[in-house]
Formats: structure tokens, sequence, C-alpha cells
């Protein structure tokens, strides 16, 4: 059974916070506020591959922006406008280490025309889990490690166990 210290709706609220400015930072183009959210060696792996480094991830997201814009379109030819969103996550927190994981999914403006022909139908086009080490540096939280998981790229999928009991086994690991 999960316990849970007296400071941890505190720390959840935190961390729940740092995980919407990383989704604003990302679609809406903010690469130094995306960046921010990560400890200066921190290490993310994502469809691209892996980067180490807070100067490295945000050249990497910048550069995965830029590609993505060619990726995805709207029927005019546009790069698509996506967003990002955060659907059930558990964190784990002990002192001044976290662990999270949470199911994401992605929308963007690429699907059909609507029938007055002034707006376009949003697609979800893509999903995964986000698996996230962090910790309390400066009494701020920020991840340490984040793996975007991405179930519809081979290779990217989700584990196949329950993703909650995959985290908590590293979080008594490094206990």
């Amino acid at each position: 059974m999960t316990s849970y210290s007296q400071n941890y709706a505190q720390d959840r609220a935190e961390i729940e916070d740092l995980m919407a400015r990383y989704l604003f930072a990302m679609d809406w183009n903010d690469f130094d506020a995306y960046a921010e959210c990560f400890t200066e060696d921190a290490t993310l792996e994502f469809a691209q591959g892996s980067v180490t480094g807070r100067e490295e991830i945000r050249e990497k997201a910048r550069g995965f922006k830029e590609a993505v814009g060619s990726i995805y379109q709207d029927v005019d030819g546009n790069p698509a406008v996506l967003r990002h969103l955060l659907a059930q996550s558990v964190i784990r927190v002990e002192g001044d280490r976290a662990w999270h994981t949470g199911m994401w999914f992605e929308m963007a403006n690429d699907g059909p025309r609507t029938p007055d022909g002034k707006r376009f139908t949003p697609t979800v086009g893509t999903f995964g889990i986000y698996e996230d080490e962090l910790v309390r540096e400066d009494g701020t939280w920020k991840f340490t490690y984040r793996n975007i998981r991405n179930d519809f790229l081979p290779g990217r999928e989700s584990p196949a166990g329950n993703p909650v009991t995959i985290m908590d086994g590293k979080a008594e690991g490094a206990g």
C-alpha cells in the first residue's frame, strides 16, 4: 500500500505545475522555458533518440518542433498546431526525489475543415506514457530523466506491464 507524507499534496502540486509548464513551453515554442524544466545534467529520451544536458535538450526540442512542422500539416499545407495533454498521472515522492508516470496524448488541427469551412477538425494523432525521475533542486522540482514513450512507434511503445508497478519498482530500488 502506498503511503503519503504530510508534504505530499504540496510536492504533487509543484510537480504537476512543472509538467504543465513543460507542455505549454513545448506547444508554444518557448524552448528556454522548456529547457528550464530539466536539471543541468538531465537526460531526455524520445522518438528521435536520447540527449543529455539542458543545452542539448533545448536545441533538440527546437529541432524536433521544426521537423514536426513538416510532418503535421493542415489541409492547406501549413504546419499544424499541436497541443499536448496529460491524462492520469501517478506521482511517488520520497524526500527530494520523485517518480512519475502518466498518459499523454496530442491533438492537432490537421483534420478536415468543418462543414462551414472556417475551422479544422481536431485529431488525436499520437499518444503514450511519460516515465520520469525528478529531484528538488534549490526548492524547485525538475526532471532528471524523462522518457517519452510513443505507443504508435515501433520500439518506443509503453512497457507490457503496468507502468505504475514499474515506476514503484524503480523508486524502491533507488531507496
